[in-house]
C-alpha cells in the first residue's frame, strides 16, 4: 500500500479480449465528424490495441460525399447487432428517417447490451428508432428546438456537451463528440489512458462547461486570450493552491470584472465552478491508479477538507471516492 502522498502507477493487466467498435458511416458522409471515432477508437496510442474498430453501414456501397472521398465499409448490419460499441457519428438532416434495417439493426444491437452512441445529428437516428424515448438526452444547439418538436418523448437536455443514460450516449457538435468518445476510452480503460489519448490529440481530457460556451459571443482580443490561456495553464499546474479572482485578474493583467467576463467566455464556466471541475478530474485519475489515501488526494487536488471532497465528488460522480476506486481502480480492463 502506498504512503499518504505517494503515488502509484496503474497496474495494467493482459487479454486478448478487446472491445468492438462499430462506426456507422452513410452517403454524404462529413469528413471530421466521421474522423472523431476513427481517431479516438482506430488505436491512436503506439504501442497499445485498445479497441477493435469496424467501418459499417447499410446502404450501398461505396459511399461518397460532395469533397470527392469514397468509403467501402468492412462491416453491415451483422457487425452493427454483435459490436460493444456503435458509433453513429453524423446524419445528413433532421428530416431524413433511418432505413428499417438499420433502426432494427441498432435495436437487437440494444438488446444485447451493446453502448449506443449519437454524435451530434447522430443523435437523430437513436431517437427516430425509438431508443431514446423516456431517457435523457443530447444534441446541437442549434437544432434543439426542432429535436424536442420531433421528439417530445425524450428528456433532452440542451445545455449539456454530452449525455450518457444508461447504454446511450448522445452529444452536441463535434467537439463534444470527442468528449464524449474520450468518456468511453475512460470507462473501459481509465483515466490515464483516457489522458494519454487526449494530450496525442493536443486537447483537453475533459472541458468543464456547457453548450452555452458556443453560442455566438463577442470574441475577446488575441492579447487577452493568450494572457488567460497562460493564467488557465498555471491553474492546472497548481490546482492545491488557494485561487481567487482578484489575485488571477491581476496575474492576467485584467480587471476583476474583465477576468471575470473571459473566463466564462473561452471555458463556459465561472472560476469556482471550473477549478472543481479540474479537481475532480485529477482526483479520479489519483483514485483510479493510486492507493493514496483520500484524505491526502483532498490536500493534492486543493480541497479545505475531505469532507469537502467527498460532497463535490458525491455531486459531480454520483458515488463516494472510496466507491469509484473500487469500481474504477486498477486493473480496469486488459490491454493485450
Amino acid at each position: 500500500m502506498a504512503q499518504a502522498g505517494e503515488t502509484k502507477g496503474p497496474e495494467i493487466a493482459t487479454t486478448s479480449v478487446k472491445p468492438m467498435v462499430a462506426v456507422l458511416v452513410c452517403d454524404g458522409f462529413a469528413p471530421f465528424q466521421f474522423s472523431v471515432p476513427c481517431a479516438i477508437f482506430g488505436n491512436f496510442l503506439p504501442g497499445l490495441d485498445l479497441f477493435d474498430m469496424r467501418i459499417c453501414a447499410v446502404e450501398p456501397q461505396p459511399l461518397h460525399n460532395e469533397f470527392g472521398m469514397s468509403i467501402v465499409p468492412t462491416g453491415g448490419t451483422e457487425t452493427i447487432e454483435t459490436a460493444d460499441v456503435i458509433v453513429i457519428p453524423f446524419w445528413n438532416s433532421p428530416d431524413k428517417l433511418p432505413s428499417e434495417d438499420l433502426v432494427n439493426a441498432l435495436r437487437r444491437a440494444d438488446d444485447n447490451g451493446a453502448k449506443l452512441v449519437g454524435l451530434c445529428l447522430g443523435g437523430y437516428v437513436l431517437a427516430y428508432a425509438g431508443l431514446l424515448d423516456h431517457r435523457r438526452a443530447s444534441t446541437h444547439w442549434e437544432v434543439v428546438e426542432d429535436f424536442r418538436t420531433r421528439f417530445p418523448k425524450v428528456r433532452l437536455n440542451d445545455a449539456a456537451l454530452f449525455v450518457e443514460d444508461g447504454n446511450l450516449m448522445t452529444s452536441a457538435g463535434t467537439g463534444a463528440g470527442i468528449d464524449c468518445c474520450l468518456e468511453i476510452v475512460r470507462s473501459y480503460y481509465g483515466s490515464d489512458i483516457s489522458n494519454r489519448v487526449a494530450q496525442r490529440l493536443v486537447i483537453p481530457y475533459c472541458r468543464d462547461g456547457s453548450q452555452a460556451q458556443f453560442i455566438q459571443t463577442p470574441a475577446m482580443s488575441n492579447s487577452d486570450s493568450l494572457r488567460l490561456e497562460r493564467t488557465i495553464a498555471y491553474l492546472t499546474e497548481h490546482l492545491a493552491g488557494t485561487h481567487d479572482v482578484d489575485s488571477l485578474a491581476a496575474r492576467s493583467g485584467m480587471s476583476r470584472r474583465s477576468f471575470t467576463r473571459n473566463f466564462r467566455k473561452m471555458t463556459g464556466t465561472s472560476l469556482g465552478s471550473w477549478l472543481t471541475g479540474q479537481r475532480l478530474q485529477k482526483a479520479l485519475l489519483l483514485l483510479e491508479t493510486t492507493d493514496t489515501h483520500i484524505e491526502s488526494i483532498a490536500t493534492l487536488i486543493g480541497f479545505p477538507s475531505s469532507a469537502a471532497f467527498r460532497r463535490h465528488f458525491l455531486a459531480r460522480c454520483g458515488l463516494t471516492p472510496s466507491n469509484w476506486r473500487k469500481q474504477h481502480g486498477q486493473p480496469v480492463r486488459k490491454l493485450f
